[in-house]
C-alpha cells in the first residue's frame, strides 16, 4: 500500500512548526510596535491645557485642540476601531467649533518628555504631587471644588448651595481625612440673628465634635484651656466673643507631610504653621505643603499639592474669611459620623436665615447698596451678602469680605459659568426714593380732602 497523502515526515512538521512560531511573533512585534497611541494623545492635550489663565487663554486652548487633532491623524492608521480614538476625534471636532478655532493655525509647544523612568524613586517623587499621581493613574486631571465663609457668616458649599447663617459656637467647615477646619461665629449687632466669623477650636482630639457633645479629654497641657460647646454656644476659658480665630489642620501623611496646625486670628495672619515652620516638615514630600503671604497682615494662601489642595485665608476690617479650592476625592473623603460640615451640606436648616430680614444698624440699605456696588458690580450672592451684612452690622468694611471671596471664587471655582450664583427675593426690601415720594403726596392729599 502506498503512503497516505496527509501523512508528514518529521522534518517537514518541524519546518512547519517554526515558519508558524515566526509569523505568531512577527504579529505580535507588529503589535507591539503599532499600538495605538490615543492615550498619549490625550495626556499631552490635559498637560497642554491644566493651567490655562489670563487673557491668552481662548487663543492657548485653540492651539492645544489642533495640537490634539495633529497627534491623533498621526496615529489614525494604527487606532482603527479603537473606541477611544473615535471618541477623541469626534470630541476634539466639537470642541474646535464651540470655541470657534481654525483647523490652521499654531499648535502647543510638545510637551517635555519625562526622563527614563526610576522605579525605585516613582514613589517618593510623585505620590506627594496630587495632580501629577491622579493624571498618571487615571489619564485626566482630576475634578475640583470651591467652598467659602465670609461675613455674617455666609457659606458657600461644595455643590454651590449658598446660605447666611446665625450659627453660634464652634462649627466645622470641613472634617474628612485629609483636613479640619473649624470656626466660630459671634453677633455681630446685639439686635441681630446675624454672626461673624469667629473662634474657631479644633484640634487632633476634637474632629467632629459639635453640636452639643462635649470634647474628648485632651492632653494635659492644652486641658485648661478647652471649653465646652452647650446648646447656646461655648463655655469655658476662651469665650468666642474675646477673641477671634480660625484654625486649619492639616493631618498626617506618612509618605508627605507631618500634622501641621494654621491658626489665624484678627490682627495676626502669620505666613507660618504654629511650629514656626513653612511647609510640611522633613519628610521627602514635605515641600509639598507651603505657606505664602499674599497681603501681608490680610491675605495668606496655603498650597497642599499632596491632596490636591489651596486654602486662602484674608482678614477684612474685623472679620476673617475662608475659601477652598480642594479635589472632588480629597472633599469626599469622609465618613458617616464626619457628616456636619458646613462645606458639605451648609447651614442646618434651624440655622439659616433670610438675608431679606435686615435690622438696620447705622447705615440705611440704600447706601448699602452703593458701597457694596463700587465693589460688586454683579448684584448676586455676594452683593446680596453685601448689603446685609453693611446694614445689619453697620461696618462697611463687610464690602471687602464680600469683595474678596468673590476673588477667591474667580481663582477657585473650575466652572467659570457657575461663578455667580442669583437668589430672587433675598436681598433687604428697600423703599426706593421715588415710591417713598408717592407715598407722602398721597397721604397729603388724603389729608387735604379730609379737609
Amino acid at each position: 500500500m502506498g503512503k497516505s497523502a496527509c501523512s508528514t515526515s518529521p522534518q517537514q512538521l518541524e519546518s512547519t512548526c517554526f515558519i508558524l512560531r515566526a509569523l505568531f511573533l512577527l504579529l505580535c512585534c507588529k503589535h507591539a510596535c503599532c499600538q495605538c497611541k490615543i492615550l498619549r494623545c490625550n495626556a499631552d492635550y490635559v498637560a497642554a491645557t491644566l493651567n490655562l489663565r489670563g487673557s491668552n487663554k481662548d487663543t492657548a486652548y485653540c492651539n492645544a485642540l489642533r495640537s490634539y487633532s495633529h497627534c491623533t491623524r498621526k496615529t489614525a492608521r494604527t487606532c482603527r476601531g479603537d473606541l477611544v480614538y473615535h471618541s477623541a476625534v469626534h470630541g476634539i471636532e466639537d470642541l474646535m467649533i464651540q470655541h470657534n478655532c481654525s483647523k490652521e493655525g499654531p499648535t502647543s509647544p510638545p510637551r517635555p518628555r519625562p526622563p527614563a523612568p526610576n522605579h525605585q524613586g516613582f514613589e517618593s517623587l510623585d505620590i506627594c504631587n496630587y495632580e501629577k499621581n491622579f493624571l498618571y493613574k487615571h489619564g485626566q486631571p482630576p475634578t475640583y471644588q470651591h467652598c467659602a465663609a465670609f461675613g455674617d457668616p455666609h457659606v458657600r458649599t461644595f455643590h454651590d448651595e449658598f446660605h447666611t447663617c446665625r450659627v453660634e459656637g464652634s462649627w466645622p467647615l470641613l472634617d474628612n481625612n485629609y483636613l479640619f477646619v473649624q470656626a466660630t461665629s459671634y453677633p455681630v449687632a446685639k439686635s441681630s440673628n446675624a454672626t461673624a466669623t469667629g473662634k474657631p477650636r479644633a484640634g487632633p482630639y476634637c474632629a467632629g465634635c459639635c453640636t452639643n457633645r462635649e470634647f474628648p479629654s485632651p492632653p494635659k497641657s492644652s486641658q485648661s484651656q478647652q471649653p465646652r460647646q452647650t446648646a447656646t454656644g461655648w463655655k469655658g476659658s476662651s469665650l468666642p466673643k474675646v477673641r477671634q480665630q480660625l484654625t486649619i489642620i492639616f493631618k498626617n501623611m506618612k509618605e508627605c507631610i507631618d500634622q501641621k496646625v494654621y491658626q489665624a486670628e484678627i490682627d495676626n495672619l502669620p505666613a507660618a504653621f504654629e511650629d514656626g515652620s513653612v511647609n510640611g516638615g522633613e519628610r521627602p514630600g514635605g515641600s509639598s505643603l507651603t505657606i505664602q503671604e499674599r497681603t501681608p497682615g490680610q491675605h495668606v494662601e496655603i498650597r497642599a499639592a499632596y491632596i490636591g489642595t489651596t486654602i486662602a485665608v484674608r482678614q477684612a476690617g474685623r472679620q476673617l474669611s475662608f475659601s477652598i479650592r480642594a479635589a472632588e476625592e480629597v472633599a469626599r473623603a469622609f465618613t458617616e459620623e464626619q457628616d456636619l460640615q458646613l462645606c458639605v451640606g451648609g447651614c442646618p436648616p434651624s440655622q439659616r436665615i433670610s438675608r431679606s430680614e435686615c435690622r438696620h444698624s447705622g447705615i440705611a440699605a440704600e447706601t448699602a447698596r452703593l458701597l457694596c456696588k463700587e465693589k460688586l458690580p454683579v448684584e448676586d450672592v455676594y452683593f446680596q451678602s453685601c448689603v446685609f451684612d453693611v446694614v445689619t452690622s453697620g461696618d462697611a468694611n463687610f464690602t471687602l469680605a464680600a469683595h474678596g471671596a468673590l476673588e477667591d471664587a474667580k481663582m477657585f471655582h473650575p466652572d467659570a459659568e457657575k461663578l455667580h450664583i442669583f437668589q430672587t427675593g433675598v436681598g433687604c426690601r428697600l423703599i426706593s426714593l421715588p415710591f417713598l415720594l408717592v407715598i407722602v403726596i398721597s397721604n397729603l392729599l388724603a389729608i387735604q380732602l379730609c379737609f
